[in-house]
């Protein structure tokens, strides 16, 4: 199991493209939730695997059920990328 923490996953993908699998995710996430969680955050055309955590937390945080479960498939998609 990955013991990493957030922090360190965002250090570790700071600057790194997301991997297509990652950046569907994370372009689903802005369709989904946009205007329920992240509404304070503009969308990147080409995220980096840190600004999908940083998603990601933002979905944790401001979401709901069904918005920090899709939160953990971008965090783990993330942990795989790296």
């Amino acid at each position: 199991m990955d013991q990493r923490s957030f922090e360190q996953l965002k250090a570790l993908g700071a600057g790194r493209v997301a991997p297509d699998e990652v950046a569907c995710l994370y372009h689903q996430a802005f369709q989904q939730f946009g205007s329920q969680s992240l509404w304070s955050r503009k969308p990147s055309e080409k995220p980096t695997i840190a600004q999908a955590l940083v998603i990601s937390n933002c979905l944790r945080h401001e979401g709901n059920l069904t918005s920090r479960a899709f939160a953990a498939q971008i965090e783990e998609a993330c942990r795989a990328a790296l």
